[in-house]
């Protein structure tokens, strides 16, 4: 089955909505952030990581970022108990899987299928799978594996002249600045987890499954999302993508690929492009077939008529994108979705504003 020509005989609504970005709380404050041009950028917050810790404008400085802003997620209210979480798991459990919860329950609830809905039913929980972009890691791994590097401290220790016996007593106050490894500390890492708490949570029945497709990671889990209800499998979908790690660990990474921007301001499709920047953020999508979004009258912000996807084969490098790899995708897309480039109205876009695109 070709699932983009299906989307022709069985498109697909978005019926409910939820974010948390940089400055912005939910879908309504992003909107208007969007609306008044705000440029949510910011220096690390001191909540984050210490700026004076790790920072160097050296590109070369070793061990160092050269970048020192991003988008970072405010502040959220998280009541572990109307999740059904024990508060002594928090410490030892990552911030996407908490975040994910918070958004799943306001995207349900913007779709009309909230804990006191009459409609989502048994038969419905059932047939409702959960499909998120996930990335590559999770903030909450750094500490943990920081902590078992003991035996490194303790052979640096003693190479330095420290009393034998002071070595533990040292060790020990290390080992506390770090999250201690306890029965829940695995499952709290683990990105596949950020869609299964959702799914134990909201006790929903159909697929659980996250996707790592660097930056399309959250358009890919769509795309898949959009199979699970033009063939049948599910009845619903919820979807989307989870990034809460600017950590010092990611910053690190880009710095030395090296991919920031070296002004500290990222400007996509621009001459000016110097780099990109990251970001914190969360958003989800509930999706139905649209026949059965409209039988049941839910309220659709929007339809998806169409998927294009590609890869950019062998090229330069496994990370350099592929202007012709990135055209091929719009294409099929355009053809899948049966609409000529020049009738389209308003094209949003993922740019890194690196000067390769």
């Amino acid at each position: 089955m070709n699932i983009n020509s299906s989307l022709h005989k069985t498109p697909v609504a978005v019926i409910g909505l939820s974010s948390i970005f940089a400055d912005a709380r939910n879908v309504e404050e992003f909107w208007t952030n969007i609306i008044q041009g705000k440029d949510s950028i910011t220096d690390v917050p001191e909540n984050r990581w210490l700026i004076e810790d790790y920072y160097d404008p050296d590109m070369m400085a070793p061990d160092k970022t050269y970048c020192k802003r991003g988008g970072f997620l405010p502040e959220i209210d998280f009541n572990p108990l109307e999740f059904g979480l024990p508060p002594n798991i928090l410490e030892v459990t990552d911030a996407s899987q908490l975040l994910g919860l918070v958004a799943a329950r306001d995207a349900l609830e913007d779709a009309g299928y909230g804990a006191e809905s009459a409609k989502f039913t048994r038969e419905l929980k059932d047939k409702t799978g959960v499909l998120l972009g996930v990335g590559g890691g999770q903030k909450l791994i750094t500490p943990l594996i920081a902590r078992l590097q003991y035996p490194i401290w303790e052979r640096a220790l003693r190479a330095s002249g420290v009393a034998e016996e002071d070595i533990p007593h040292i060790v020990d106050k290390m080992k506390k600045a770090y999250v201690g490894w306890n029965e829940n500390a695995f499952p709290g890492l683990l990105g596949n987890v950020i869609s299964g708490r959702i799914t134990n949570r909201f006790d929903l029945g159909g697929i659980n499954s996250v996707v790592d497709a660097a930056c399309a990671a959250s358009l890919s889990a769509i795309k898949m999302a959009l199979s699970e209800l033009v063939e049948g499998r599910c009845d619903m979908m919820l979807t989307g993508g989870v990034d809460t790690d600017n950590s010092p660990f990611m910053y690190m990474s880009f710095s030395k690929t090296p991919a920031f921007s070296k002004s500290g301001n990222i400007s996509p499709f621009s001459d000016a492009a110097d780099g990109m920047l990251i970001g914190e953020g969360v958003g989800m999508l509930v999706l139905k077939r649209l026949e059965d979004a409209e039988r049941d009258g839910d309220h659709i912000y929007a339809v998806i008529k169409g998927v294009g996807t590609s890869s950019d084969g062998r090229f330069k490098s496994v990370y350099a994108p592929r202007p012709s790899g990135q055209a091929m995708a719009m294409r099929r897309a355009y053809e899948d979705a049966g609409y000529e480039a020049a009738t389209v109205g308003l094209i949003e876009a993922h740019g890194t504003g690196t000067g390769a695109g």
